[in-house]
């Protein structure tokens, strides 16, 4: 009953562990959440969706309150300052100065009436202006440029997306791996220490046989150094498992001491080259690339075209701040139009220089779907062959603990040396981190596939 209950306890303790553990799932979602480089690629398309805002509400203008506040006795900016506030006076031209030299000549205006500065108009006394004005200007055709710069924002819109799915897909890929390669080192640490346990078994058995004389001090040593070297091994993967816990925190943004560790073995994904493809983010920014110069051509194209705006405006001027606001109240509507009529062939170069940007990208876009094609094909034959390999290492490592078994045995009825059965032991170990390292390759090289196809997307 003890030994019942004790087991129970023992598989709620290693359940409640495994529940606490930190799963690949759970890890993947943390990480879109948490990564700072994934935050600082959100807020790069936040940014871009502003930059298309701004680029749209040129359609609708814009309204400007424009306050002008003045002082001056300057002649033609006191006489405008008066016209402006609707109170200039024909005694500002001198009327009374007239008036007195006519009168004075019998009612007949004298030469000297026309010619004489009138002292009022050519000095007058200060001041003040405060014109409050309200100005409203649209664009009414620019020649589909607003639109192009629109269809341009769009277009980074969607290229800072890709960019952002992008960072997202190389920190799915390093966490990804990064789990497989912690799966890996446990199940060559457990290869390891059934190694350690079988050289702690063979020093036991050397110091007996010691002790009886049918073995040396010298097959002790070969043992024991064996051993340390197995318990270095053991130790450099310790660190291993330490490094990467410290790079999965990294990439979560947080401190993660256990995770739920997956099974070493990858399943290849199944998915064909057309779709991969199809889904691949470098050809998605390509081609997205394409219609930006292709807007930017539009753009170009632009300077062709005739530029017509509307404006309109409302008024309102004193010697004081709103004074007699209604009545000096004015407005002014109109509508102006540019047309470059001829500019030396500047607007024609440009034209041809996007156009020519316009075909360069075209070649990209090609050229990154041959690429991808490339190392698709690469891929593929890479995890062709490491399958091959692995297959092939675990039945050498299979051959090589048989042989192990083997020699130990032999060395008990003194058929072999210990130098003979430390060298199978050498040949153990090797096939033991061989076997790690091609599944890592593999590994390494269907997250690769995986991260073609933009797969966790």
């Amino acid at each position: 009953i003890l030994l019942i209950l004790w087991s129970i306890f023992i598989l709620n303790i290693s359940q409640l562990s495994a529940d606490n553990s930190l799963s690949l799932d759970k890890a993947l979602e943390m990480l879109k959440e948490k990564n700072i480089e994934i935050k600082s690629a959100k807020l790069d398309v936040d940014s871009a969706k502003e930059k298309v805002k701004t680029a749209s509400g040129k359609h609708w203008g814009k309204l400007n309150f424009i306050q002008d506040v003045a002082n001056s006795n300057d002649a033609g900016n006191v006489f405008g300052f008066k016209l402006s506030s609707r109170e200039a006076t024909f005694g500002d031209f001198g009327a009374r100065d007239f008036m007195n030299a006519t009168g004075a000549n019998g009612g007949v205006p004298p030469n000297s009436a026309y010619t004489t500065p009138p002292q009022r108009l050519n000095y007058p006394k200060a001041r003040n202006l405060f014109k409050s004005k309200l100005k409203y200007e649209v664009p009414l055709f620019t020649g589909f440029q607003i639109s192009s710069y629109s269809e341009i924002m769009h277009s980074m819109v969607k290229m800072k997306a890709l960019d952002k799915d992008k960072v997202i897909n190389e920190k799915v890929y390093q966490l990804t791996k990064s789990y497989y390669d912690m799966a890996l080192l446990d199940n060559s640490m457990k290869n390891l220490k059934k190694i350690l346990d079988n050289i702690t078994k063979l020093e036991d058995m050397t110091k007996s046989m010691i002790e009886v004389g049918y073995a040396k001090k010298v097959d002790l040593l070969e043992v024991q150094a064996k051993k340390g070297n197995v318990q270095r091994l053991l130790s450099q993967m310790k660190y291993n498992k330490k490094l990467l816990y410290h790079y999965i925190s990294f990439l979560l943004n947080k401190k993660i001491t256990d995770i739920q560790i997956p099974s070493t073995h990858v399943e290849l994904p199944t998915w064909s080259d057309e779709e991969i493809l199809s889904n691949n983010i470098d050809i998605k920014r390509a081609s997205t690339g394409l219609e930006v110069k292709r807007s930017m051509t539009n753009v170009s194209k632009s300077a062709y075209y005739p530029k017509v705006g509307a404006f309109g405006e409302v008024a309102t001027a004193d010697n004081t701040f709103l004074g007699s606001a209604r009545k000096h109240a004015s407005y002014t509507v109109g509508a102006h139009l540019t047309w470059n009529i001829f500019n030396g062939g500047v607007d024609a170069a440009k034209i041809q220089e996007a156009r020519i940007q316009q075909l360069k990208t075209e070649s990209q876009v090609i050229l990154a779907k041959n690429g991808i094609k490339l190392q698709l094909a690469k891929i593929r034959t890479e995890i062709e062959t490491y399958d091959s390999e692995v297959n092939s290492l675990q039945k050498e490592l299979k051959l090589s603990n048989a042989i192990y078994k083997n020699y130990e045995g032999r060395y008990k009825e003194k058929l072999v040396s210990m130098s003979d059965v430390i060298i199978k032991q050498s040949q153990q170990i090797k096939k033991v981190l061989q076997l790690q390292q091609a599944l890592n390759k593999r590994n390494e090289r269907i997250f690769a596939l995986e991260k073609l196809a933009n797969g966790d997307n």
